[in-house]
């Protein structure tokens, strides 16, 4: 009999490679995966569970409190805000990131919105398909300014692609790297600088109270009316009903969204606009990520649960 419970949330955890759940067994790990109202299913599971590798639901206090025995959250992903860290702290539980599984795949994505944005690539699409050639004018991104706004391990690996287009970089970002900044010919400036001059802006940074609508009404009304806005990162950093407002009045360009406040954004009002794109928070969605987010995923469990702490522990110094 396994000595440790391992409750699966994340949906692609291991899919198309069994390498981290045969990880977890031959550590004397049972593995469960919890498919349907997962909420609902942590009520009922997570009592009697030692670990739970984590999709986006949210861990509050009650959650983690009502889970005597566990002892990690391991986080699919680098996102740890729907996790109640007091919560965590109080009842010996470590919260574990897999930082860098998935930079290269959403630094593609985020490449890739901003073309499609940017040429209307899914309206051309969805146009062709009724069976008519509409041509709507794009923009292009060859030496334009890209505005980079949080320049971590992602937003350095969109840097390095838009270097391709021989872009002009601006960047923010309270803590600044200048040896990357000289390496790449980049420049950090004001958040404000950032919105005004960029051609394409792009997010990257966490969500938290600082940076709650930190693109609202004045950002949109100083961005050129041609920019293109890509949020790869998290919902919430951007107004939503402002953006809804700049995009249908014509007061920027385009925007591409992998996130968004509420997901799926089904009810969005932003789905009524041929000039914005969204798609289902799938920055992460690459067998090359998916497999890397995995065994780390899997690895902090078992480092937890043999050692009390692992690398990846946020808060660790």
């Amino acid at each position: 009999m396994s000595r440790y419970k391992v409750l699966v949330t994340a949906r692609s955890f291991s899919t198309g490679n069994g390498e981290p759940i045969k990880y977890l067994e031959e550590n004397d790990c049972e593995v469960v995966r919890l498919k349907g109202d997962i909420p609902e299913l942590l009520r009922q599971n997570l009592p009697q569970a030692d670990a739970v590798i984590a999709g986006l639901e949210v861990y509050d206090y009650a959650m983690i409190e009502s889970a005597p025995s566990l002892k990690v959250i391991s986080r699919y992903g680098v996102g740890y805000d729907n996790v109640d860290l007091i919560a965590a702290r109080d009842k010996g539980v470590v919260v574990t990131i897999t930082p860098g599984a998935n930079e290269d795949s959403v630094a593609d994505l985020a490449m890739a919105l901003m073309l499609s944005a940017a040429r209307h690539v899914p309206f051309m699409d969805r146009s062709i398909r009724a069976g008519e050639q509409e041509r709507p004018t794009g923009v292009e991104m060859w030496q334009k300014t890209l505005g980079v706004v949080g320049v971590g391990r992602i937003g350095k690996g969109v840097i390095k692609r838009a270097k391709g287009f021989e872009m002009r970089v601006l960047c923010f970002d309270m803590v600044q790297d200048l040896e990357f900044a000289k390496q790449y010919g980049v420049q950090y400036v004001d958040f404000d600088t950032l919105i005004r001059e960029s051609d394409f802006i792009t997010l990257h940074t966490p969500y938290n109270e600082n940076t709650k609508n930190m693109v609202g009404a004045a950002q949109f009304a100083a961005m050129k009316d041609t920019a293109v806005l890509v949020n790869t990162a998290r919902g919430g950093l951007i107004d939503e009903d402002m953006l809804y407002n700049a995009l249908k009045n014509h007061k920027i360009g385009a925007a591409g969204l992998d996130v968004t406040l509420i997901e799926p954004p089904y009810s969005s009002a932003l789905l009524t606009l041929d000039n914005c794109i969204l798609t289902p928070h799938a920055g992460a969605a690459t067998t090359d990520a998916v497999y890397r987010m995995s065994m780390m995923a899997a690895q902090n469990v078992v480092a937890v649960l043999k050692n009390g702490t692992c690398d990846y522990a946020v808060g660790k110094k």
